[in-house]
């Protein structure tokens, strides 16, 4: 399902395989499992790239695992078990003590979406390739975390309402333009070489990870505080 590959300071975490990488208690455990590995052999120096094989970064909460429960009460909960076991992901990941980059070569889609919002850059193909939150045309209501997600990672309220209420399908080239991933490139080989580049840059700086993880907590007070994270305040000087 995932795969964890170690580039001397670089993490490359894929999701593997050809399929729509639906975010089930499998995936979310993978997942859980290589950002506490991430986490564990942290350095000064490190980044992490998320990336994902085939037609799609994540096609979000995998539904038919839901409906398969056999009836609409069933259903319900499963997608709750789902938000809440996704939960702590972007927990680690927004007190990953490393910079983090999601390189979106196919479409990012409701959970899938909120996965990759989750990074500090997103590095987006103009060529294929969507961001997209359908929940208001299925009906389902979003978790609080990914509501704080999306209110403190884009400022803009256009946007937000763009993507929420409208379930806007946003291509490369207007998801840079508006704001929303960090820039676009035409295929998928110019985007992998896009963020190995920006996190090597990054991981140039050789920044103290626990601060930069305290700094970006500061960031996003709001989803801090309901997904639990605490906020410590460091003094390190290094001049």
């Amino acid at each position: 399902m995932c795969t964890l590959e170690k580039r001397g300071n670089l993490f490359i975490l894929t999701l593997t395989g050809e399929d729509q990488h639906r975010c089930n208690p499998n995936l979310i455990s993978s997942l859980l499992n290589l950002l506490s590995q991430v986490k564990a052999q942290a350095t000064c120096g490190s980044a992490l790239i998320t990336q994902a094989q085939g037609k799609f970064f994540s096609y979000g909460f995998d539904l038919d695992w839901a409906q398969a429960a056999g009836s609409e009460r069933g259903a319900a909960k499963r997608l709750q078990d789902m938000a809440d076991l996704f939960k702590p992901v972007i927990a680690t990941l927004l007190s990953l003590p490393m910079p983090t980059i999601a390189a979106i070569t196919g479409h990012a889609v409701a959970a899938g979406f909120t996965l990759a919002l989750s990074h500090d850059y997103l590095i987006m193909r103009k060529d294929r390739g969507i961001l997209w939150m359908p929940e208001v045309d299925i009906a389902v209501t979003l978790p609080d975390y990914f509501n704080a997600l999306f209110k403190e990672k884009i400022g803009d309220s256009s946007v937000r309402r763009d993507l929420l209420l409208r379930g806007l399908k946003m291509k490369g080239d207007e998801a840079e333009e508006r704001g929303v991933v960090k820039a676009a490139h035409d295929g998928e080989a110019e985007v992998r070489e896009a963020s190995v580049c920006l996190a090597e840059n990054l991981g140039k700086r050789k920044w103290h990870g626990e601060v930069y993880a305290e700094i970006r907590k500061g960031l996003y007070p709001q989803l801090s505080a309901i997904l639990g994270l605490s906020h410590k305040v460091y003094a390190i000087a290094r001049l």
